[in-house]
């Protein structure tokens, strides 16, 4: 039996006002496109939960974990704060449970500390891990795609970007990774914490692979319409050094964190919370994040634009020559390491 909270009751707002039934409902789920699956009750499974529930994007959310009891565990914990959200049917499930769901996002696998990959001089980065994961991924594709072939799939397990791969190849047409998002939050940060002004005044961003080849765009980052390059000058004379920094902190960032708490879960559980609530609210918004792209042959993070269907349409910046040589190299670098996996 399912351990479900239903903290109350709401009206119909995916249809933005209107009383016609939403595109895309269920008749197994009351809720329709605004449930939620996640699969994997980590630490990076917990953390997204816990941010969609605290979003309050979601009026339905499963956890599904291989064991069963680990994701009861959680939903218990959670279930008795979430009253203090939007209202929400939280419960853990199987598979069969993501039926209707219009976004599955899949965290399960190994994470970085437990599979090795937190060598800041290791170029392979979070590469490292794709053979275990793919094999996590396998089984667990085979048995999504009985339940909810139509989701939209959001892969947040490293490295994401090739295994949003396999989930296409798999026969999923609506997969996302969730890419260069969290980082080019965390340049921002970055930028801002030198700048001394708010993050959300920063405009920057960073495209490519989620991993050791990501390409920082300095060039087109601004702050109130000034180049952040020209900011970054008035404030320390020794620009090249500083870029070097912030680009170290962002890239190394998570095995910074993992030496800290194990495990890099919080920023990702936002940011994955917040791709879920663009996609159930259809909001088509523009942000970094990872789909297939033609020109490249793989899957890689560029400015998108994101809605109920997963991108419908892939932006690219201007890029200075050095910019668009890294774009490359990273592509380049995402596609041997899809070879490699299939």
């Amino acid at each position: 039996m399912s351990s479900r909270t239903d903290t109350g009751s709401r009206s119909d707002l995916a249809a933005g006002g209107s009383d016609a039934e939403p595109p895309g409902r269920s008749s197994d789920s009351p809720h329709g496109v605004l449930k939620i699956g996640v699969i994997g009750a980590g630490a990076v499974g917990s953390a997204c939960v816990l941010a969609t529930v605290m979003r309050g994007c979601a009026r339905e959310i499963v956890l599904v974990n291989r064991d069963r009891k680990r994701a009861k565990g959680v939903v218990t914990d959670m279930q008795y704060g979430a009253p203090l959200s939007g209202a929400v049917d939280l419960y853990d499930g199987e598979y069969a449970d993501l039926a209707g769901a219009a976004l599955v996002m899949i965290t399960a696998g190994v994470n970085e500390k437990s599979g090795g990959a937190t060598d800041r001089n290791d170029p392979n980065g979070r590469l490292k891990l794709l053979d275990m994961n793919a094999d996590v991924y396998e089984e667990i594709l085979a048995q999504l795609s009985k339940a909810a072939p139509n989701a939209v799939v959001l892969v947040v397990t490293d490295p994401p970007d090739p295994l949003a791969d396999l989930v296409r190849q798999r026969g999923f047409s609506r997969v996302l990774s969730t890419g260069t998002y969290l980082d080019s939050l965390r340049f921002r940060f970055h930028l801002a914490r030198h700048l001394k002004v708010d993050p959300r005044s920063v405009e920057a961003q960073v495209l490519g692979e989620h991993g050791t080849s990501e390409v920082f765009l300095w060039s087109s980052a601004r702050v109130a319409g000034v180049p952040i390059l020209d900011a970054l000058q008035s404030t320390d004379g020794n620009r090249t050094k500083l870029q070097q920094s912030i680009e170290h902190e962002v890239r190394y960032a998570n095995i910074t964190i993992i030496e800290g708490i194990l495990a890099s879960q919080y920023g990702i559980g936002l940011a994955s919370a917040r791709i879920a609530e663009i996609v159930l609210r259809d909001e088509w918004a523009v942000i970094p994040i990872g789909s297939y792209n033609p020109r490249y042959g793989v899957t890689l993070s560029m400015p998108s634009v994101l809605g109920r269907e997963g991108v419908a349409q892939i932006l690219e910046p201007e890029m200075s020559e050095n910019e668009h040589h890294a774009l490359e190299c990273s592509a380049e670098t995402l596609r041997n390491a899809v070879s490699r996996m299939t």
